[in-house]
């Protein structure tokens, strides 16, 4: 696949416009075909309007869903990415977009790497208040990662608008387990406003044992599962995974003109640590780094782009960095260490998950040193991907162990399909 380059904010967003919502069921929804072909690979927001872009993306704009909000208490669960384009090709966030149509919004509460999208990967956030609005912000990674009976007190629908990017250990979806349980507990209706997956188009990895479940984890999913976010709320609730049962009143507001393989670039970071495209691309091979003594970018301003360690062999792991403390890890892994390891900016974009980097590594940590750590596990979901490393299977013959567990999986993910 090809993938849209950006920095930072300025380049394209999917403009928005006028949708019906759909709400959950057990059948795919009419899916709109959509080629490739047909994507500009040059937008900027410059070259953005309303009569040229008829096939490009359409997220659901407030307005699809004012029927269901108005004259209620509203809380919304959002970050940095929670936002809307606005008329002047520049973004608005969606509470002052709510707020803006006289929408009566209460609380925020906001999931790891707090409202603003800064914190360190599992640091701890406390509660706030935004300054602009005065809203309070409630931090769904602080003391609790579900929203308490007193927190939801007064409200009558939540709304759910997060960027995600399709990885199991990416923890949005977590907070998106805790806030459906938390809705089906208290008889809270959630809307789910639905984002494009920029790792949907393929689906790879281990499936998830259950006994092996952590915030790192809670599905019995592959670490790549094609999804959506919307899809997979759907998932969630269809397959009875919130405690004792339950299901929410759920509500998937979807996308228009979009496919699993539809070529998406975030136009805004989904987390520090996730800076471009190329980055959220690797980030199912590199992540499973974290669950190991190897630095796999954090520290440096090409986050999962690089990895590597300084008892790495020079001749084979021929690119160098230090890493050290800035935005969004404050103690990364080898700080202020001299790294041997891999720029991997320049590879091909991937559609697996690549073991070899991360056999390749472990083969190469000299004995007596740690290579994997006590995360590894929570990681991969299974104690079994460690072991077979550890005896020397190789990529090919570690893939082959997933395939049942993968194939099973796809006949329950395509009950919660709605896009092709």
């Amino acid at each position: 696949m090809i993938y849209f380059n950006f920095k930072n904010t300025y380049f394209f967003w999917v403009f928005i416009s006028v949708f019906g919502f759909i709400s959950c069921s057990d059948k795919p929804a009419n899916k709109t075909k959509l080629k490739n072909t047909e994507i500009s690979q040059n937008l900027t927001h410059d070259s953005l309007s309303y009569a040229n872009l008829n096939t490009e993306l359409i997220i659901s704009y407030p307005d699809n869903y004012l029927h269901l909000i108005k004259g209620k208490v509203v809380g919304v669960v959002g970050n940095q990415t929670s936002v809307v384009k606005n008329k002047n090709n520049g973004f608005t966030h969606l509470i002052d977009t709510l707020i803006s149509l006289k929408i009566d919004v209460k609380k925020v509460f906001s999931p790891e790497h707090g409202f603003r999208g800064k914190a360190d990967a599992g640091e701890k956030v406390a509660d706030s208040k935004d300054l602009k609005t005065g809203l309070p912000i409630l931090s769904l990674h602080g003391k609790n990662k579900k929203p308490t009976l007193t927190q939801l007190q007064g409200l009558d629908v939540l709304i759910f608008d997060i960027q995600d990017v399709g990885v199991r250990f990416y923890t949005y979806i977590s907070t998106l387990h805790y806030i459906m349980e938390a809705c089906a507990e208290n008889n809270i209706p959630l809307i789910v406003i639905d984002r494009p997956n920029p790792n949907a188009h393929y689906i790879d990895g281990p499936i998830l044992e259950t006994k092996h479940q952590s915030f790192l984890g809670m599905h019995p999913v592959p670490i790549v599962y094609g999804m959506t976010i919307g899809e997979y709320a759907k998932m969630i609730n269809g397959e009875k995974w919130l405690k004792k049962g339950k299901q929410c009143n759920l509500t998937v507001m979807p996308l228009k003109n979009y496919t699993h393989q539809t070529l998406y670039s975030l136009p805004i970071k989904p987390s520090p640590n996730l800076p471009n495209d190329k980055a959220i691309n690797l980030y199912p091979s590199l992540g499973l780094f974290e669950g190991t003594s190897i630095n796999a970018g954090r520290g440096t301003e090409i986050q999962f782009q690089i990895f590597g360690a300084p008892y790495l062999d020079k001749k084979t792991y021929s690119f160098s960095y230090t890493p050290h403390a800035n935005v969004g890890a404050k103690y990364p892994k080898q700080k202020d260490k001299l790294c041997n390891g891999l720029d991997l900016r320049t590879s091909k974009n991937l559609n697996t998950i690549k073991l070899d980097w991360l056999i390749g590594a472990y083969k190469n940590t000299p004995k007596g040193k740690e290579f994997f750590q006590a995360t590894f596990t929570a990681h991969a979901g299974t104690k079994k991907l460690r072991q077979q490393i550890e005896s020397g299977m190789n990529a090919d013959e570690i893939r082959s162990t997933w395939q049942t567990g993968i194939e099973l999986f796809k006949k329950t993910r395509f009950k919660y399909l709605i896009y092709d």
